[in-house]
């Protein structure tokens, strides 16, 4: 009788592998991390990754592949929220909090080298990146609607110039030093209407 796969099994076996690759690369990158050290870090045979991914660099999309569908429930669970900066900023909580992260730098370095190598990376990239500001320049709109947010700021310009500061957080990422509470000063104090308090003491 054959045997039959165990879906929560091989789950499991695919997000071993994927955080054992993620700390390789970050750490070694990816050119110079092969798919039997992935296997033995994960735990596993040596032909278990290309049993679970087409090829080394499936295995490398899959990092980036799950921050779409979290991106989209981020955005959902946030867009109907009564304060449009509060909303902002819990969203910008909750994608920086990955920057403390101890593989991000490495992670980081790893993905602008392989995204111009891989159009389906650069497309996981894209999509997210793309959901993420939509997500922003909507509320930054109702912002602007209800008077809490300067009216002077363009909704879609203004959240392009909040994802490059968040980028920028990752860019200068230290695990033992939070950048969620400069963060939001920053970006409060540049959403606050020129004459809003807010502006001065955030």
């Amino acid at each position: 009788m054959a045997r039959t796969a165990d879906p929560e099994r091989a789950a499991a076996r695919r997000e071993a592998i994927v955080q054992a690759a993620a700390a390789l690369f970050a750490e070694r990158g990816f050119e110079s991390t092969s798919a039997a050290e992935i296997a033995k870090a994960a735990g596993l045979s040596s032909g278990s990754v290309f049993y679970y991914f087409a090829d080394k660099r499936a295995v490398f999309r899959a990092i980036f592949e799950r921050d779409l569908p979290t991106s989209r429930e981020l955005v959902d669970r946030h867009a109907a929220g009564e304060d449009p900066v509060a909303s902002i900023l819990a969203m910008v909580d909750a994608v920086a909090v990955e920057a403390m992260d101890p593989l991000a730098p490495g992670i980081l370095v790893e993905v602008v080298r392989q995204a111009g190598k891989d159009p389906e990376l650069a497309q996981v990239i894209t999509e997210t990146t793309a959901v993420l500001h939509e997500g922003f320049a909507a509320l930054i709109a109702r912002g602007i609607d209800t008077g809490a947010i300067d009216p002077a700021l363009d909704p879609r310009e203004t959240a392009q110039w909040i994802q490059v500061v968040i980028d920028g957080a990752f860019l200068n990422s230290d695990p033992d030093r939070d950048p969620r509470p400069m963060l939001r000063r920053m970006i409060t104090r540049f959403l606050s209407r020129p004459c809003d308090p807010a502006g001065d003491h955030a």
